[in-house]
C-alpha cells in the first residue's frame, strides 16, 4: 500500500465542490486523513479566493490510475481543461506525492510546486510535519519553516468537510 498526498483547490462554488471530491475520494479510498483548510489569493490571475487543503489515502492503485480517477472528479465538479491553467476553477486535484516515488514521467512525482506555493506546502506540512520530502531530504515541516509566509498569505478556515 502506497501513502498518497493529494491537494484540493477551489474557487468557485468551493465548499461544493471541496464535498464532491471528498465524497468520491472516500469512495474510491475510504477515509482520508485531512489537513485544515486554508484561504488564500488566486496566483497568475484575478479572481476569487480559493479554498485549499490536502488528503492522504492509502491505495495500491498507480500514479496513472489515481490521476484518471481525479480528472473524473474534476469532469464531476464541472472542470473544462480547455479554459486554461490560470482560471478560476470549480475543482483542482493534484497528486503531490506518492510514497518517496521520484519520477519525470506523468505524473510527475513529487509535484514540481509541492515547496513553490504555501496553500501547498501548509496543510501538508500540517498533515504530516515530519514527512521527508523525497528530493531534498528534509521534513515538510523544516520546509514549511524556512517559507516566506509574506509572500503568499494563508487563513486558516473552519470549513464543514
Amino acid at each position: 500500500m502506497a501513502t498518497v498526498y493529494l491537494g484540493l483547490g477551489s474557487n468557485v462554488d468551493a465548499e461544493r465542490n471541496l464535498h464532491l471530491a471528498l465524497d468520491e475520494i472516500r469512495r474510491a479510498y475510504g477515509e482520508p486523513r485531512v489537513s485544515p483548510v486554508y484561504c488564500s489569493a488566486a496566483i497568475g490571475f484575478e479572481g476569487p479566493d480559493f479554498l485549499n487543503l490536502v488528503v492522504a489515502v492509502e491505495t495500491e492503485d498507480s500514479p496513472e490510475h489515481i490521476a484518471e480517477r481525479m480528472e473524473s472528479v474534476h469532469r464531476l465538479a464541472g472542470r473544462r481543461r480547455e479554459d486554461g491553467r490560470f482560471v478560476a476553477r470549480p475543482l483542482d486535484i493534484d497528486i503531490l506525492l506518492y510514497d518517496d516515488l521520484v519520477r519525470d514521467i506523468p505524473p510527475r512525482l513529487p509535484r514540481h510546486d509541492v515547496l513553490d506555493y504555501a496553500f501547498v506546502l501548509r496543510p501538508l506540512a500540517d498533515l504530516a510535519p515530519d514527512l521527508v520530502h523525497p528530493v531534498t531530504g528534509r521534513t515538510l515541516a523544516a520546509h514549511w519553516e524556512k517559507f516566506d509566509r509574506d509572500s503568499q498569505p494563508l487563513m486558516r478556515v473552519e470549513v464543514d468537510l
